[in-house]
This record gives C-alpha cells, structure tokens and sequence, in this order.
C-alpha cells in the first residue's frame, strides 16, 4: 500500500519498522518540529524523524495542518491510507479525508477505556489488570472512531510505565503488520457508549506522593510514573524519586519507614526498590539505604 505515517516518540518507531519492513511504499513521514534540547538547546529532532531519516525516507514536519497549503501538500501524496501513531498535532477533516482509505490510529489502550494522552499511564495507576493495543479508524471525535483491531496486552503486578510503554509498542507494531494487508476487508466495530474514560496528560502536581492513601494506590502512582515524571517524597529533606515499588506487609502511621525502605501507608505499606535522588541517576533502593541518613521510625514526605 502506499502509506503516510505520522508519528513522533519512541513509541512510534517499530511501527514505521513495520509498514517499512512490509514491504509498503511510504510516501511522506509526517513528524513533530525539532525542539530545543540539552544544555545548549540546539534544536534535535524526535526519534520518528532521525529514523525516518535513516531509512531515507521523506520527512515533513509543519507545525500545523490547518492551512489549505499543508493540506493540498498532504492529500497530493495520494495514499492509499495514513498511519497515525502518537503524532501530536489535530488532524482537520481535509486531512482525515485525503488519503483514499482515511486515517488509522494506533492507540495503546483498550477503547473506549482510556482515550486521550496518557492512556499507558492511567491504566497502571488505576490498577487496571490488562490494557490494550487497538487499531482504529479516525473520526473527528478524540480515539472515538470505530475499531478495526484489537489485541489485548496484560498488565503484570510489577508493570511501570516504561515497561508497558515498550509491550504496547511492540504490540502496535504486530497489529499493525497485521492489519494493513486486509484493510479494505475489516469491519469497523463501534465503541460501546459505556466504559468510557479519559486519559488526561499528567500533571506533575499528581506525582507527589501523599503517604495517606492506600498501599494499593500508591505502589500504582509509583509505577504509573515512572520513569516520568516520577512520584516523589521527601527523604531526609532532599526530594526522592521513587521509581519502583511492589506492596508490602506492615503498618504504622503514614510515610514512617519501618524497615529498610518498606513504608507505611494510609492502609498497608509498600517497599520502594529503585529510586533516584535528587542531582544523581536512578538507583537500586538498596543502594541508595547505604550512603543515606534514613533508619526505621524516619517519617517520609516531612520537610524536615
């Protein structure tokens, strides 16, 4: 098929590897604008965009398809069908309309549960045992559109961010492969009305760890932010991010450390394994225990 894709993180990546690999022609890659980074904030470009490159394909990177001339540009590649993963700029119905089989969307999630920008985030954080990877054919609505394909991914009781985020991509990637050979056979399957929630982006006011909530809420925060932004607490008055967490037996009053770095909380307690201090990289809890001031009866999240 002659295919646009349009994606821009990491997670975008083994997905343009598949239409590539699959022996699709790909007429343009469609990409977010370089961005400042690093300490001398010289523009870099994404991940999809130095890839892309690499496999030498076209890469076009507007800062917004609402001009008639971004849009005549577009639909001028006369495609059979646009790929859209994690691309980060709204599509106008010109654009969803051009190519001649639409625009589908690989979304991490299991529609209509966790539309919208974190989806991998708030599953892990709301606890949720399985998720999904769904390709679905683009509407005007936010991930309303029909479904074409769905494939299912569990969520393991130690699952981060990180980890899920790599099994989705991967996931997206394989249904993809799948589901481009018989795209004009598939029938589109509506999204319920019910069970429908909204993964708003997350806010770093959430990652602030309040010692208060249950052990079941918190070892989900940690591991639904981590690596970012990271939930936090205070420990020995430096900040301390906590990356990974499993639950734990004990009780005592809220954020007190009863033994190694296993912590009460509001209902049971967690033990953190892996964190990151403040000015320092992401180390085994352990490790860190060793060079830092924190003794059972310490009370985590004080200032002081």
């Amino acid at each position: 098929m002659r295919v646009i894709f349009m994606g821009t993180p990491d997670f975008s990546v083994p997905v343009l590897d598949a239409i590539f690999d699959g022996g699709n022609e790909i007429a343009a890659v469609y990409t977010q604008p370089p961005r400042p980074a690093g300490r001398g904030k010289k523009e870099r470009p994404g991940p999809v965009h130095q890839h892309a490159e690499a496999l030498g394909l076209e890469v076009r990177h507007p800062t917004s398809l609402k001009g008639e001339e971004e849009q005549a540009a577009f639909a001028a590649l006369n495609a059979d069908v646009a790929v859209v993963v994690a691309y980060g700029l709204l599509l106008p119905q010109a654009v969803l309309d051009a190519p001649r089989l639409g625009c589908v969307n690989v979304h991490a999630s299991d529609l209509p549960r966790w539309r919208g920008a974190a989806p991998i985030q708030r599953a892990i954080m709301a606890g949720d045992l399985r998720t999904a990877v769904c390709l679905m054919q683009m509407e005007a609505g936010l991930d309303t559109g029909p479904v074409l394909l769905r494939e299912p991914v569990a969520i393991a009781p130690d699952e981060t961010a990180a980890t899920l985020h790599d099994k989705l991509s991967l996931a997206g990637a394989d249904i993809v492969r799948r589901g481009l050979p018989q795209l004009e056979t598939l029938t589109p399957r509506p999204q319920p009305d019910e069970g429908v929630t909204y993964a708003t982006k997350i806010d770093k006011s959430e990652a602030k760890v309040d010692w208060t909530s249950p052990a079941t809420h918190i070892d989900a925060q940690i591991r639904g932010l981590s690596p970012f932004p990271g939930a936090w607490t205070i420990a020995g008055g430096k900040r301390l991010k906590l990356l990974l967490s499993r639950l734990a037996d004990g009780a005592g009053p809220p954020g007190e450390v009863l033994d190694g770095l296993t912590i009460a909380c509001g209902d049971g307690a967690v033990e953190i394994t892996r964190v990151q201090p403040e000015g320092k990289g992401p180390m085994e809890a352990a490790d860190w225990l060793r060079g830092a001031r924190i003794a059972p009866g310490d009370r985590l999240g004080e200032d002081a």
